[in-house]
Formats: C-alpha cells, sequence, structure tokens
C-alpha cells in the first residue's frame, strides 16, 4: 500500500500540553484608567493590522495593559527588570528558531564534566551525528562535555546551542561557537523553556544535577499534560550502568511507594544502544504527527489511516482513558482551520481524561504499530 508523504515536524506548539486556546478578545484586563486603555488597545489594533491571526490584537493589548500594570503596581525595579529580560530572552529565541520550524529536534542533555576520551562523549558524538543522517537537529545547553558531542556529531548546520550565561564558562563550545542558532541565556527557566518547546524529543547521557534538572522537568511536564508526549530516552555508553541504577531507584523507591504509577515507565526509554535510541525517536513519528485538544476531545493527527479493525482494537484497548469509551477516526475538524498544512491528516479523536500520559503515550505507540487502511 502506498503511503502519504509525510508532513514537516512544524506545526502549532503553544506550549499549553496541546490545548488549543480560545481567543481572549472579552476581556484584555485593564490599566485602572480608560483612557490609557483607549489608547493601548489603538495601538494593539494598528499594530496588529494585516496580522494572519485575529487573536494577535487582544493578546497584544493584554500583554501591554499587563506591562504598564506591572511598571506602576508592586513589582520592584528588580522584578521590573527581571520581568523585561525574560520576555526579550524568549522573544529572541522563538526569532532563532522560526527559521527551523518545520525540521524536527532533539534535546540532548549530559555532563559538562565529560571528556572527549571517554565513552560517554563518543557515544553522544555518534548518537548525535545518526541524529542528523535521520533528518533530526540536536539542541544542546552549548558548553563542554556531552554538549560539545552532541553539537560536534550534529555539526553546525544541524545544531543549537542554548547558552547559559555562569560566571565560570566565559563562552560556548567550539563546534556552536559564534553560530547563528547560538542563544544566551541569563535565566535557567528561559532557558528550559526553550528547549522543552522547541524540541520534539529529550535524550539524556550520564551528568550531574543540571541532567538531572532537565530530565526530571521535562518529565513533570509531560506526565502532568502540561506539554505534549514526546519520546524520552536516557543513553549509556556500551555496558554503562548510570541509567541503570537511576532506573533501579524509580523502580524500588518511586514506584514500590506508590509516588509514581506503573504507566509513567512508559514515558521513558533507557538504553545502551545507539540504534535502539534512534529508533525510539523515529518510530514515534513514523505515522503520528502531532495532537491538539479541541474542547474535551484529544485529536491525533496521523499521516497514513488506519484500518477499520486497527481503529476498533485501539477502542477496546484504550477505552479506560476515554470518557465515553469511543476511539473514532475522522478527517480535520472545523476547529482546526487554523492549521491548513495539516488539513489532509486523518485525525483519531476521543475524549481523553486527560490524566495518566503514559496510557496516551502507549495509545501513540500503538497507533504507529497498527494495520493500515487499504
Amino acid at each position: 500500500m502506498k503511503q502519504k508523504k509525510h508532513h514537516p515536524g512544524s506545526h502549532e506548539k503553544d506550549f499549553t500540553g496541546g490545548i488549543s486556546l480560545s481567543p481572549q478578545c472579552s476581556y484584555v484586563g485593564t490599566t485602572g484608567e480608560k483612557a490609557v486603555d483607549d489608547e493601548v488597545r489603538a495601538l494593539a489594533a494598528k499594530l496588529s493590522s494585516g496580522s494572519s491571526s485575529g487573536d494577535r490584537e487582544c493578546m497584544l493589548a493584554e500583554m501591554m495593559i499587563t506591562a504598564v500594570r506591572l511598571s506602576r503596581g508592586a513589582a520592584t525595579d528588580g522584578d521590573f527588570k527581571m520581568l523585561n529580560r525574560a520576555l526579550k530572552e524568549m522573544r529572541h529565541a522563538n526569532e532563532v528558531f522560526e527559521p527551523y520550524r518545520g525540521q524536527r529536534k532533539v534535546a540532548v542533555f549530559g555532563s559538562a564534566r565529560t571528556k572527549p576520551e571517554e565513552a560517554e562523549y563518543q557515544t553522544a558524538v555518534k548518537f548525535s551525528k545518526r541524529l542528523r543522517e535521520e533528518g533530526y537537529m540536536t539542541i544542546t545547553g552549548a558548553g563542554p562535555g556531552i554538549m560539545a558531542a552532541g553539537n560536534e556529531g550534529a555539526g553546525k548546520d544541524y545544531s543549537f546551542g542554548l547558552n547559559i550565561n555562569l560566571p565560570f564558562e566565559t563562552s560556548a563550545n567550539a563546534f556552536i561557537n559564534n553560530d547563528e542558532k547560538l542563544i544566551n541565556f541569563n535565566y535557567f527557566f528561559t532557558r528550559k523553556l526553550s528547549f522543552v518547546k522547541e524540541a520534539d524529543a529529550a535524550v539524556a547521557f550520564p551528568g550531574g544535577v543540571g541532567t538531572m534538572d532537565e530530565l526530571f522537568e521535562a518529565l513533570t511536564l509531560i506526565q502532568t499534560g502540561k506539554a505534549t508526549v514526546y519520546p524520552i530516552v536516557l543513553v549509556d555508553a556500551k555496558g554503562g550502568k548510570y541509567w541503570k541504577f537511576w532506573l533501579q531507584f524509580m523502580s524500588e523507591h518511586l514506584m514500590r511507594l506508590n509516588l509514581i504509577s506503573e504507566t509513567d515507565f512508559a514515558l521513558f526509554k533507557v538504553t545502551d544502544d545507539i540504534e535502539v535510541a534512534i529508533q525510539e525517536i523515529v518510530q514515534f513519528y513514523s505515522n503520528f504527527h502531532s495532537y491538539r485538544y479541541i474542547g474535551d476531545q484529544l485529536v491525533l493527527r496521523i499521516e497514513n489511516a488506519l484500518s477499520e479493525d486497527a481503529v476498533n482494537l485501539l477502542q477496546t484497548q484504550f477505552a479506560d482513558i476515554t470518557n465515553d469509551g469511543k476511539v473514532l477516526q475522522t478527517g480535520a475538524l472545523e476547529a482546526e482551520q487554523d492549521e491548513k498544512d495539516l488539513a489532509d491528516m486523518t485525525r483519531i479523536v476521543l475524549r481523553h481524561k486527560r490524566r495518566d500520559f503514559g496510557r496516551l503515550r502507549m495509545l501513540i505507540d500503538a497507533v504507529n504499530l497498527a494495520e493500515l487502511a487499504d
């Protein structure tokens, strides 16, 4: 059977776990002065004229009113400077990533202390090189160690560097330094937002506190539905035991004490095989493309339609995560008209309970392995 050509990775990623936000024109707040409010609304309308998004005018007005209230409210000078710089950092990051929205990207984390002669470094180089061969770009923290290995393997054309300004690291690694895709951050929280928002998968090599921070950030956001589900792969050098001991901790402590669920283990994969790690990412996007929520409906966009038997099997296997026990296959919904590039894709639709996102990951895996329609 002939399959459809894959769509690019670009789609709306508003960091709301796939939730489609409704327009906010009914209420954009107030500065407390009607004359100022009127000026702000008029300026927002003028600046947004010609915009392809009708919601921009309302959101711009709301942002401007928020800024005015901050300047006149309880924010200290330090607060005001911090919020201004954070917004500028997020704006700059968006501008850098915008030309590459159509390419899938993988965030690579790991220790800054790993030396080039160590097996973990060489494994990270080989992994990022394989990612490039599969058409994926690599996002690293732009520092030394595993971060440098990720940029080295990907090469500058396929690399992003999200550098954090630290007193003991003066510049980015040589493989991304001075590149137009190097972004400097003052705040860890704006940097972490870009990592999770822009990546289509996350891969962690052995590392310290920072690596654990990035890993658990991604796991927490996905487990709670605040970010969309994507592959998380924990990669060791061949024969390494770093992630095996981490997995033992997760199993024997968190799971044993009922602090996490058994299905949470579906959200990540531990391996010391580069090809297994690559396959975990590539397979995830083999038919599945993306998802979003429309009301209480979860809409999965897939490249190729499934057979009727396959859809019925999905309904049987995943009724537990639906509100009505139904899993349907349809075309694009009317509310998806804002994503015209994806209009021809098939949809798998269910009324999702919005919990147990490990089971949602299992559903996506099942969709990728399901029998296709004739």
